[in-house]
């Protein structure tokens, strides 16, 4: 019997949703949720084997419960599915930790499908975001390969030192260089990776595999 959760504000969808699941042999909804408070209040209180999670939610929205919901439970396996086909929220969702991305309009046979899916340690995508997804890492793969990226040893130095959360004086001493020529290398990595502030630096270069 596969555990399903769902967290949906909309009450047609999530009652729809919770009938489908009810209705279908080896699957039960477990809990339905209009708000990802409720949700995530409940996860150490209920087995969840596969949750729905929509990301246009009031309050907290999708992703940031994805992420709280991921660190209380490792292992939660949660479906997105939302009506946002975007590149960026599409990849922003994975790579907060989701485990597959379905749009709402989704048949109902296919969503049954996907929950098995990734109960059984798959990945479901929709057609569409599998293709976005695809084309979103050949861009990646040119930007990586694109000279406006590429740091020099030191650059990487200093952006893994960064990571590591080592303060301007810790990186010049460990690389025996004064703090105005870390500030100087910082400048650089930043113009290169065209970022604005250390975290995003550092996100950067590790989604892009500099780091």
């Amino acid at each position: 019997m596969i555990k399903v959760a769902i967290v949906e504000d909309n009450n047609t969808i999530r009652e729809g949703l919770a009938a489908l699941i009810n209705g279908t042999e080896g699957y039960t909804c477990v809990g339905a949720y209009s708000t990802s408070e409720k949700f995530l209040q409940q996860i150490p209180l209920t087995k969840i084997d596969v949750a729905l999670m929509d990301i246009g939610l009031p309050g907290m929205n999708g992703i940031e419960a994805l992420k709280k919901a991921r660190e209380l439970n490792p292992d939660l396996n949660i479906l997105m599915l939302t009506i946002y086909e975007e590149s960026e929220v599409v990849f922003e969702a994975l790579c907060a930790g989701a485990c597959g991305y379905l749009v709402k309009k989704t048949p109902p046979s296919r969503l049954l499908e996907a929950i098995k899916d990734i109960y059984e340690g798959g990945s479901p995508m929709s057609s569409q975001i599998a293709r976005q997804v695809i084309t979103e890492f050949q861009k990646e793969k040119t930007a990586i390969d694109n000279s406006e990226y590429s740091l020099s040893n030191r650059e990487k130095e200093v952006l893994n030192l960064l990571s590591n959360g080592k303060s301007y004086q810790e990186i010049g001493e460990k690389l025996f260089i004064s703090v105005d020529t870390v500030r100087h290398h910082i400048r650089n990595i930043y113009r290169k990776l065209h970022v604005h502030s250390q975290s995003e630096a550092v996100a950067k270069a590790i989604r892009k595999k500099i780091i």
